[in-house]
């Protein structure tokens, strides 16, 4: 039988406010456990919360961001489970009257296929404290600074058929919300996390399959492989006779596969309903226009700019603008440099991506900045350095081993442009190689590479390659 894969993905963001949700206690990553949950965050006799217009604010900012209808009154309810991560019994939560419905995100696949998935909700809520496990034995700890950090939640229609999908539609989400400036998206803090519910059906069958939810997916890697492994679950227990139980599973990245953890709950199991110490958020239109007009230049409008300002390809733009800093560092090495724009572009997604994925830095920390790259293409544009050549450098740079030109300086990496000293290196490898020139003259095109070869190996590269072409071209024919 043939299987179609239905996935739609609940994306916990983690706002970027100063203080709590409901409390003023500090939202800062990091401090010693159990020092940052005052008493309103426990839900201690006697307290009261109180909603941090803050977190309002960055939701209607997403709400507006994915061009969805921004409710003027939502309600916050009472999401009632017992678990030691939630010391007062119950989370506060958005549950019938979201304050974000109805929204719409393109995404764009490897192939350029464009597709778009709706945005069912996304509602304002507390987060929950953390479980740790790793370092006691035979018990578990808890550190309660979490709780009452505010989040969105953006639940999607189950619009996506693959992996693959799900991962760009991850991505767009976490593009945007750094561009709006509402979270920081740092997933190995916990600032942006996913859960992906995987269901199986018939192809060309309407209803929808039973499906289960992998909690708490903290990487794309992570989503990617969860969800490949429950396909493959799925069907296995499908095409045996089984059935799928409607369940929370969990993600083991170091097996690679998920394990069941417990049954899931539907929403009357969390019996909701609206928190008598909150009053409804009501939200004036002038509010939301005038954050319209705070919106700043989105993905999509910047990719159209690069597209059109700078002549580059959909995957070009597409790739410089998803991370709002690296499309910051390549207009600042255009703005600073004669090169063209390709060229520029070529280098921020080729050799500088490279370098920061293989020692794990951000751009933003980067040890060549902007202006260093922008004079590096400089000189390759001047013909001052070849390609290859600007390859040495850039590493050269990025051990800090100063500028371009202190580097060409030092290290004698001045290219070769004057024609009569690559003219007696062309003609020396002519005379050393009879046999090679033989075979190019009978027809094999193929070894013209070998003496372009010879020629930079000779000159150690610093010959200008279009002029050891054009002379090699010339003295064999």
């Amino acid at each position: 039988m043939q299987w179609e894969t239905v996935i739609g993905l609940e994306i916990h963001v983690q706002l970027a406010t100063n203080s709590k949700i409901f409390s003023g206690a500090s939202t800062a990553y990091g401090a010693e456990p159990n020092t940052q949950a005052c008493a309103v965050d426990l839900g201690l006799p006697g307290v009261l919360p109180v909603l941090n217009k803050e977190a309002v604010r960055m939701a209607v900012m997403f709400g507006l961001a994915v061009d969805a209808k921004v409710a003027e009154r939502s309600v916050f309810a009472r999401k009632n489970y017992f678990y030691p991560d939630s010391p007062k019994g119950y989370q506060i939560s958005q549950f019938e009257l979201p304050i974000v419905e109805h929204g719409t995100l393109e995404i764009v696949l490897g192939d350029g296929e464009r597709k778009t998935i709706g945005i069912t909700r996304a509602h304002l809520e507390e987060d929950a404290g953390k479980s740790l496990h790793e370092e006691f034995s035979d018990s578990t700890g808890i550190d309660l600074n979490r709780c009452g950090t505010p989040l969105i939640e953006i639940v999607s229609e189950p619009d996506m058929r693959s992996a693959e999908e799900a991962v760009a539609y991850m991505k767009k989400i976490h593009s945007i919300v750094r561009y709006l400036g509402i979270s920081d998206g740092n997933m190995q803090e916990g600032s942006f996390r996913c859960d992906a519910n995987v269901s199986m059906r018939p192809k060309g069958q309407e209803e929808f399959g039973t499906r289960t939810e992998t909690k708490n997916l903290n990487s794309f890697r992570f989503v990617e492989r969860a969800i490949h492994y429950e396909i493959d679950r799925q069907i296995d227990v499908l095409e045996n006779g089984r059935e799928i139980v409607q369940e929370t599973r969990l993600y083991d990245a170091n097996k690679d596969e998920t394990r069941s953890m417990r049954s899931k709950e539907e929403a009357n199991d969390y019996r909701y309903f609206p928190d008598p110490d909150l009053l409804p958020v009501v939200i004036e239109p002038s509010f939301i226009e005038e954050l319209r007009k705070q919106l700043p230049e989105l993905p999509t409008e910047k990719i159209t700019r690069f597209k059109q300002e700078y002549d580059l390809s959909d995957y070009d733009a597409e790739n410089l603008v998803m991370n709002k800093e690296t499309a910051k560092y390549f207009e600042e090495v255009v703005k600073n440099s004669n090169a063209k724009a390709k060229l520029a572009a070529n280098w921020v997604l080729g050799d500088l991506s490279a370098v920061l994925n293989q020692d794990d830095i951000e751009i933003n920390n980067c040890p060549v900045s902007a202006g260093m790259l922008a004079g590096l293409l400089d000189r390759i544009e001047d013909n001052t350095i070849s390609s290859k050549i600007a390859k040495e450098i850039f590493q050269a740079m990025w051990s800090g081993e100063g500028d371009v030109d202190a580097i060409i300086e030092a290290k004698g990496l001045k290219q070769i442009t004057d024609s009569s000293e690559i003219e007696a290196l062309v003609e020396q490898v002519i005379n050393d190689n009879p046999g090679q020139l033989e075979q190019y003259k009978s027809g094999k095109d193929k070894v013209f590479g070998f003496f372009v070869g010879q020629v930079m190996k000779l000159s150690k590269g610093k010959a200008n390659p279009q002029q050891v072409n054009d002379l090699l071209k010339d003295k064999m024919k």
